[in-house]
């Protein structure tokens, strides 16, 4: 199998403790895995459940990033035909962060096998458990896993339901300022609960897996900085001091192969404390850092 990063004339290897990379470099060895997932899944009884935003040039950009923009290039009036282009950040809409988006080291996300991309998983709804500007931890999920029965397992994909996709662009209840902004997030001890658990990728129905302020929200919006401090009497910087904290989510984990995707929703309600196959397959993108993907759970009523 080859890579197109690193960049390199020595054959490729794994770097130890990082669980994508030692995946991949087990299918090279071994070929490709077969999956037992009928104790998860009745596969004559399966419903397809679509965990993922609707994307669109109305879509608001994450804070800093420029927005999706498409046009017209060719119409059928004038060309019998119809096509669009489209300029774009990748970091819009439901999609996957790849490697290379904070890992100079890591794959690009069109040279991860697809076996990567689907797996057995659990859907854990935190809703009730957080608010504006909140910090959710292992314990919750563990907590609300326990009370249905739900046992997180290694190899796991974990979804995380805080609620805040209600607030998304696109539904009725719309309110950007929370959604993009005062989502709740964790700190670095859920980090290392992943990395425990071996967990394979997370989901957030958020616009970042990070908390708001572990990212440049905390430099651009003082406001919402304040906001924090009032609300939780402490200042941000105690309750999530920098580096430590700074888009841990991000530059911690992706060196252990721990990757995820933002912007979750759809019917993710219709799923919630429930173990399906849950799969989100990127496109493609030979050298691409992060790339779009939907978001899907096959869930046996």
């Amino acid at each position: 199998m080859a890579y197109l990063y690193p960049p390199s004339n020595k054959k490729w290897k794994a770097r130890v403790g990082n669980i994508l990379e030692e995946f991949v470099e087990k299918i090279e060895k071994e070929g490709k895995p077969k999956f037992d997932w009928t104790k998860s899944v009745d596969w004559s009884n399966v419903k397809v459940y679509d965990l993922s935003q609707p994307l669109s040039n109305l879509t608001p950009p994450f804070p800093t990033y420029p927005p999706f923009e498409f046009k017209w290039i060719k119409v059928v009036t004038e060309h019998g035909v119809q096509a669009q282009y489209i300029q774009t950040p990748l970091h819009i809409g439901t999609h996957m962060d790849g490697p290379l988006h904070f890992d100079p080291a890591g794959l690009d996300i069109g040279s991860i096998p697809i076996e990567y991309w689907i797996s057995e998983g659990v859907i854990i709804d935190i809703s009730d458990m957080v608010d504006d500007l909140g910090i959710y931890t292992s314990e919750m999920i563990e907590k609300r896993a326990k009370e249905y029965n739900l046992e997180i397992k290694e190899g796991d994909v974990l979804v995380i339901y805080t609620g805040y996709s209600k607030y998304a662009w696109y539904q009725p209840g719309a309110d950007t300022v929370r959604y993009m902004l005062k989502h709740p997030g964790p700190k670095k001890e859920f980090a290392d609960w992943l990395i425990k658990k071996k967990i394979k990728w997370t989901a957030v129905d958020a616009v970042s897996q990070d908390h708001p302020l572990n990212t440049v929200i905390r430099r651009v919006r003082p406001d919402i900085v304040e906001e924090f401090k009032k609300k939780y009497g402490v200042s941000v910087e105690e309750a999530m001091p920098w580096p430590e904290n700074f888009q841990l989510m991000h530059t911690y984990l992706f060196p252990k192969g721990i990757l995820h995707v933002e912007n979750a929703g759809g019917e993710i309600e219709q799923v919630l404390n429930r173990r399906c196959v849950i799969s989100a397959f990127p496109f493609k993108f030979m050298g691409g850092e992060s790339a779009f993907c939907r978001l899907v759970a096959f869930c046996s009523d």
